[in-house]
């Protein structure tokens, strides 16, 4: 039978170091019998520091009114929601909202426990959404505006093709209709959607960027929606970045990161045009266009269950692919070129420009992060060197363990089977890299079926 128990106590414990919330139980003396990992994180303590020691030895600054745990022990009632500030023993500030319980068994009270959401994040986040409004009011909209400081002059390029969609964007800005990006990391979708806001008839309203992958999942609600007071304790009437960005443009970074129940309520908020805080009953008419983008194809986020495809088909009215910089190869000299010569003026310098070993390097280069990382190796490169020219040695380390030796470029075998081997596996190998290791992303880039990639990754022993 005690081992039973022991199984079962086992299992219990189990249960409860997974649960995704802090968990405090003390006994009817106030000493702790079980505190999970999630508590000690909160808490700032170890596990070994709480357990088997009293309540109040570990939380000096607590006493038997304040502590819930041992108000509940005290009173055997329950406590909900309720707010509690306190510092832990290596004098740390702590604010968490609990819902402490009493534990009976057979109707006699054994211990009580408490299970705490730790507060600290949601008034940090309250305090920026604050600031924000504050710059609308006392600004009037000039702080949020500054956010959008590029036009459609800024995005430099000779390929015909990035030329067309720079001329299409400029034409659908005029529009009201949701616009969904999408390209590499370092591609400029921000830039580039900036430009379009500049260019629409909402230029002279807010334009208010969010990065869903930058919020935890579980408080980007109340940061896009607003919060009603209620809806969770210590929350105050606060109006979200949809009420904020009221007349103007609302941008979503990373859509592919943002939950699915929270894309089911953006796609009611697009489609009605209203949004209601978290724990409100308002409704409240909002004029809004949001504009999303995405670092992966579309297809590909649906296929990983990573974006509704009834949003994707809503928000697809109006769809751009920025292309990376590898397909722009007129791109890259001539940007460089533009690089040097702000960087030129930025550190009182004179480079006129790339010698031929680093232009042909840069022209074989797959760059896997665009132009943010052709600007920064510029930039690099602009540092450190002494001459009038960026050679060889100026090269960021990385870049330098990939470029050959001179004289190595000159072909030693014209056999075309092995030419093109080699060549397919530089293709996949840059494809993987330019994809994170992502297979199935390599396989679009690639334009080949995932199952074929496979098996030329196998067989070319990748």
């Amino acid at each position: 039978m005690n081992s039973v128990s022991n199984v079962t106590e086992e299992i219990l414990s189990a249960i409860l170091k997974c649960i995704d919330e802090a968990i405090h139980v003390v006994n009817t003396e106030g000493i702790t019998i079980f505190y999970n990992e999630i508590a000690a994180k909160h808490d700032g303590l170890g596990i070994s520091e709480v357990v088997g020691k009293p309540l109040l030895s570990v939380f000096p600054s607590l006493n038997n009114q304040s502590s819930t745990l041992l108000k509940v022990i005290e009173t055997k009632k329950p406590i909900y929601n309720e707010t509690q500030s306190f510092v832990n023993l290596h004098g740390r500030k702590i604010d968490t909202v609990n819902t402490t319980l009493p534990i009976f068994v057979h109707g006699e009270l054994i211990g009580a426990v408490e299970i705490a959401k730790d507060y600290s994040q949601i008034k940090q986040l309250s305090e920026r959404l604050v600031e924000i409004q504050r710059s609308l009011k006392l600004r009037g909209g000039k702080a949020i505006k500054q956010q959008a400081g590029y036009t459609f002059s800024d995005l430099l390029t000779n390929n015909r093709h990035f030329m067309t969609i720079k001329k299409k964007a400029e034409k659908l800005a005029k529009s009201d209709s949701p616009i969904l990006v999408y390209g590499e990391s370092g591609t400029g979708k921000e830039l580039f959607v900036q430009s379009i806001h500049n260019a629409s008839s909402r230029a002279a309203g807010p334009f208010i960027a969010q990065n869903c992958a930058a919020i935890p999942e579980n408080l980007l609600e109340s940061i896009l929606f607003g919060t009603s007071k209620g809806s969770y304790t210590g929350a105050v009437d606060r109006p979200g970045l949809f009420e904020l960005a009221n007349g103007g443009t609302l941008f979503l970074d990373e859509l592919n990161s943002m939950p699915f129940d929270l894309q089911a309520k953006l796609l009611r908020v697009i489609e009605d045009g209203a949004v209601r805080r978290v724990g409100g009953s308002n409704v409240t008419s909002v004029n809004v266009r949001v504009i999303s983008a995405m670092n992966v194809y579309p297809t590909v986020a649906m296929e990983a269950n990573q974006l509704r495809t009834d949003l994707f088909y809503r928000l697809n009215v109006l769809t751009f692919e920025l292309m990376p910089l590898r397909q722009r190869k007129e791109d890259i000299l001539y940007l460089s070129a533009i690089f040097i010569s702000q960087y030129n003026k930025q550190l009182r310098k004179h480079v006129s420009g790339l010698d031929e070993h680093v232009k042909t390097l840069f022209l074989k280069h797959q760059w896997p992060g665009n132009v943010r990382e052709l600007k920064h190796t510029i930039e690099y490169m602009m540092n450190v060197c002494e001459g009038s020219m960026l050679t060889g040695q100026d090269l960021p380390m990385m870049m330098k363990k990939i470029q050959p030796e001179p004289g190595e470029e000159t072909r030693t075998s014209f056999i075309l089977r092995e030419n093109l081997k080699e060549l397919e596996i530089q293709l996949i190998n840059d494809a993987l890299d330019a994809s994170g290791g992502n297979v199935q992303k390599a396989a679009v880039l690639l334009d080949i079926p995932r199952q074929t990639l496979q098996y030329k990754m196998k067989k070319l022993n990748i």
